[in-house]
């Protein structure tokens, strides 16, 4: 086991830092990735395209995330963990400002897939930043907030996004989103206390395929990430296209009723938090296993034509894919005994492929089929996905 001498112990200055710089970090990484999520609807209208072209704005993002993170896998334990997340920040919130002057839909989408590899500065690492400086009695709680903060920052950017744009317009949204993570940012670069053990390493291309052999060659590891792939393609399609159902007949909701729907990502937060602390005096592996029914529960609910069953569903859904996720980024960090960060990145590599061509593909499903076929294709996903969870939750597979 690692030892914890001088790791950062809840209540202690040290951790309250790291916890609230974290915690913002991940406000700002994630309000700017998914940005254009709530307005898929405007720019279908703008730029004249088809809400599954439009899904491109998002997925250009998650899929530069991932080559990011593939890059960053090779990369990350040669370069001091606050100096990439910081840079990573800052950078990507330049990146959000320009879209604001760009009116050609292919530039925007290029400009959002360089930016969502600039944020895979700040997934890739972060993580593995919390499980070297965290006194492992408070891990469980750290990785929780981080997650937390995700999931705050992902439901308020869009809330706020959805409501500057359905008032004024979605460039004056990603104005406020850009200022906004570059103040984000520059707290970061200040209040995050230096890393204190980790060791930078020399990049060693051979060594880095090594070790990622490695980790395909551990059962555990792949089933988890192939499970994220699926599980988190299916969120980020609910997210994408729930809004093309609410504003269509028979619902016919205006753009600051339908916002109110990612408030849901508070229920979220609420997964996150249970799963962390339960996850301190319960294995993660027995309780990923318990989550996945719900998820397609939650499916099974938004079939219902009426308002309060989408919005019960969709809140079912979303609890129980955050405390999912929340156990999987800890069952990642718990088994890789060496190259954390390498085995992190590959977890959000998977992550986030998963949301790119799975966000994108079902858009097809609903254009084409409509809303009952594009819920039965996501279930068919979710259930995918618990069975190589039941798997990887196997006592005999996890310590």
């Amino acid at each position: 086991m690692t030892p914890t001498i001088n790791k950062a112990a809840r209540g202690s200055v040290r951790f309250r830092r790291i916890k609230n710089s974290i915690f913002l970090s991940g406000l700002s990484v994630f309000a700017q990735l998914y940005l254009f999520q709530p307005v898929l609807p405007l720019l279908c209208k703008e730029f004249g395209v088809t809400p599954a072209h439009s899904s491109w704005a998002v997925s250009a993002s998650t899929m530069g995330m991932a080559a990011g993170l593939f890059i960053f896998s090779f990369k990350a334990d040669a370069i001091p963990r606050k100096h990439l997340m910081g840079f990573a920040m800052l950078a990507s919130a330049v990146l959000t400002l320009l879209s604001v002057f760009i009116h050609q839909f292919e530039l925007l989408i290029a400009v959002n897939f360089v930016k969502g590899a600039l944020l895979s500065g700040v997934t890739a690492v972060a993580l593995a930043y919390l499980s070297e400086e965290v006194d492992g009695a408070s891990l469980g709680l750290a990785i929780s907030l981080y997650l937390s903060g995700n999931a705050i920052g992902g439901m308020a950017g869009r809330i706020v996004v959805m409501l500057i744009a359905g008032w004024a317009d979605w460039r004056w949204a990603a104005a406020f989103i850009g200022t906004s993570s570059l103040i984000l940012g520059l707290f970061f670069i200040k209040r995050l206390p230096a890393s204190k053990h980790f060791v930078a390493l020399p990049v060693n291309v051979g060594q880095k395929w090594q070790q990622m052999s490695s980790f395909f060659r551990q059962p555990v590891m792949v089933l988890i990430y192939f499970a994220a792939s699926l599980l988190m393609g299916c969120f980020v399609s609910v997210y994408n296209y729930t809004g093309f159902r609410l504003e269509s007949p028979p619902f016919s909701l205006p753009h600051y009723v339908i916002a109110g729907i990612f408030l849901m990502y508070t229920i979220g937060v609420l997964g996150t938090m249970f799963a962390g602390r339960v996850s301190d005096r319960i294995p993660p592996a027995k309780l990923i296993r318990a989550f996945i029914p719900v998820m397609a529960a939650g499916l099974l609910l938004m079939l219902i034509p009426q308002l309060p069953g989408i919005a019960a569903g969709l809140g079912i859904f979303t609890f129980s894919f955050f405390a999912t996720h929340t156990l999987a980024s800890r069952l990642i960090s718990q088994e890789a005994r060496e190259g954390k960060s390498t085995a992190t990145s590959l977890y959000w590599l998977f992550y986030y492929a998963g949301s790119s061509f799975i966000g994108t593909g079902t858009g097809v499903i609903l254009t084409g089929w409509g809303w009952p076929l594009f819920i039965a294709a996501l279930l068919g996903l979710v259930l995918a996905g618990g069975i190589l969870v039941f798997r990887a939750g196997k006592p005999s597979r996890v310590v």
